[in-house]
């Protein structure tokens, strides 16, 4: 399985379209902690005025990603209006994860710069207008492709920010973290992770450490973390979760938890559940 496939297919991309037409005047988006936010302009202009600063006039068909949505507004022109189509994004049910930790704040891609966009495009014009049967399931299929060339794009130009897709976008790196990704229970140790990468101890260290953020351990150690507390959220009990993220018994993943996110994995799952019933 490819770089992309085995993160996508460990926090799974779900989008829901909650718009698709035209515009007018000012619409107001709320921070949003739990999911993020698409905007797909297909006929500006419009302006989008961010809570950090941001005041971007967009006039050609773009595509707007925000991994982690602060409050925003898109503003349009009263009687002309835009069209857009506006979406929530989460990856393995919600919140913080690896694939929008590695992104910055806000992604602007010209749909003219995404391959493919234009047959996607009538695609999402088709199905966006129309009355047929399964057309919101439709839209949501879309957009979530849409993503996925959005993240090829983001690999490609290397748009990150550090952390998992900063790795996957270095061509020896990814060697490793492609086997990582693919096996976490192996009892990985920095001689066969430099081996993978084709570099030597100290320079693999080094280089991870400048490319990705973390030392080799610390990278390991989080997406075993990462893992579990997906797991969790699906209603898995500690005891499988400890086996399948590489964990030797339960109170072990649960030193470890403590140690990466500062509370046993109960008290973390216990504020999620109050995180993301504050966020819906």
């Amino acid at each position: 399985m490819d770089r992309l496939s085995l993160l996508l297919n460990r926090y799974s991309l779900s989008a829901g379209v909650f718009y698709a037409g035209q515009i007018c005047g000012v619409h107001e988006f709320s921070s949003d902690a739990a999911r993020g936010h698409v905007h797909l302009i297909r006929r500006g202009p419009v302006r989008l005025i961010g809570e950090q600063g941001e005041r971007l006039d967009i006039e050609d068909p773009t595509l707007v990603f925000m991994p982690r949505p602060d409050l925003h507004r898109l503003l349009t022109d009263e009687r002309a209006g835009a069209d857009v189509l506006c979406a929530t994004i989460q990856f393995g049910g919600g919140g913080r994860n690896p694939i929008s930790d590695s992104l910055p704040h806000m992604v602007l891609v010209p749909l003219a710069e995404l391959p493919g966009a234009e047959a996607m495009m009538a695609l999402i014009d088709e199905e966006a207008f129309s009355k047929l049967c399964g057309q919101r399931a439709a839209l949501d299929r879309l957009c979530e492709l849409l993503l996925i060339r959005l993240l090829r794009y983001c690999l490609d130009r290397g748009l990150t920010r550090g952390g998992t897709l900063a790795g996957l976008a270095d061509p020896r790196l990814a060697k490793a973290l492609t086997r990582i990704h693919d096996n976490p229970t192996h009892a990985w140790d920095l001689n066969e992770m430099a081996h993978l990468a084709g570099m030597s101890r100290a320079r693999f260290a080094a280089h991870f450490k400048i490319v990705v953020g973390d030392t080799p351990a610390e990278y390991l150690a989080g997406w075993r973390i990462a893992l579990a507390q997906t797991l969790l959220k699906q209603g898995r009990a500690m005891k499988h979760v400890a086996t399948e993220v590489g964990y030797g018994s339960q109170s072990a993943l649960t030193r470890a938890f403590v140690r990466k996110v500062g509370q046993a994995p109960g008290a973390w799952l216990r504020g999620e559940s109050v995180s993301n019933h504050d966020a819906v």
